[in-house]
């Protein structure tokens, strides 16, 4: 038997028009809907509360309560601990199609939900630091490592760090002009939270790249808000990781197009460095 989800998705282009709009919501962040209120997704999908509750009894549903209910459970279907996107029984070709269509999808919706202005407020923060810190713990950490490799090229004393301890005290030593670039998809790690405020009581800044209105969120100087396409107290981390590297190239090529064409020779010194330790793309290796 399908779940509400396939079910939704099966029937979508037979739904009236109104309903459509409810479907459509729901399928856009599946996640999201279980914790609209009927009056919140009402709104989201631009209908009254009635179309919600005939939208729920065409699927014969009993009320709003019970949709959310169905749409949780069908959250939970997918492969344990794996992905949502994948049924325990999906071969080779339909879970590699899945897993690429889920982060195809949830970076598009990253990308409608960002603000760019708030972008532009990062790159700000980014550009006028001292020296940046880059924080992440658990799947967030090789980010971090990842920001580092990219950030350095900018002439900036750079360094990620994915020990907690080493986190504090770089924390309880920052001062003004620090910049502390904090990465959490749940923003709700505690240890990272206070590192946060630590920092801040220290006259450091501190950018997150976390949940809208996560306790990290809230103790950062400016956070850029990233969807929740997965929830990772369930699942593998997948796109959330996608996400988070792709806002950080977004980041990254604000600073260099904020550098302007005079900073183009440093970077280009930087890979004509490298060329010494490729082959030729013309020649094999002896």
């Amino acid at each position: 038997m399908r779940n509400l989800l396939e079910q939704i998705q099966s029937r979508l282009d037979s739904l009236n028009k109104a309903e459509r709009k409810v479907a459509e919501v729901i399928l856009h962040n599946p996640q999201q809907a279980t914790r609209f209120s009927i009056a919140a997704l009402a709104q989201a999908a631009q209908v009254s509360e009635p179309t919600v509750n005939r939208f729920c009894r065409s699927f014969d549903v009993n009320g709003y309560p019970e949709l959310k209910m169905q749409l949780a459970q069908s959250l939970a279907s997918g492969a344990a601990y794996v992905s949502r996107a994948v049924e325990a029984d999906d071969g080779p070709e339909a879970y590699t199609r899945k897993i690429f269509g889920s982060a195809i999808t949830s970076l598009d919706a990253a990308c409608q939900a960002l603000d760019p202005q708030m972008i532009s407020r990062a790159v700000d923060l980014l550009i006028q630091a001292r020296q940046i810190h880059f924080f992440g713990l658990g799947a967030s950490a090789p980010v971090a490592l990842d920001a580092q490799h990219k950030f350095f090229r900018f002439n900036l004393a750079v360094s990620a760090h994915a020990d907690v301890l080493m986190q504090r005290m770089l924390a309880s030593v920052a001062h003004t002009g620090d910049l502390f670039v904090i990465i959490s998809y749940t923003g709700r790690t505690r240890e990272l939270v206070e590192v946060a405020r630590l920092a801040r009581e220290n006259g450091a800044s501190v950018l997150g790249l976390t949940a809208a209105g996560s306790p990290l969120a809230k103790a950062s100087t400016l956070s850029l808000d990233i969807p929740l396409p997965e929830d990772t107290d369930i699942y593998m981390p997948m796109t959330s990781r996608i996400i988070q590297l792709t806002v950080l190239d977004v980041l990254a090529t604000g600073m260099t197009l904020r550098r302007g064409v005079d900073f183009q020779p440093h970077l280009r010194k930087i890979k004509e460095s490298l060329n010494a330790s490729r082959y030729p793309s013309d020649e094999e290796p002896s």
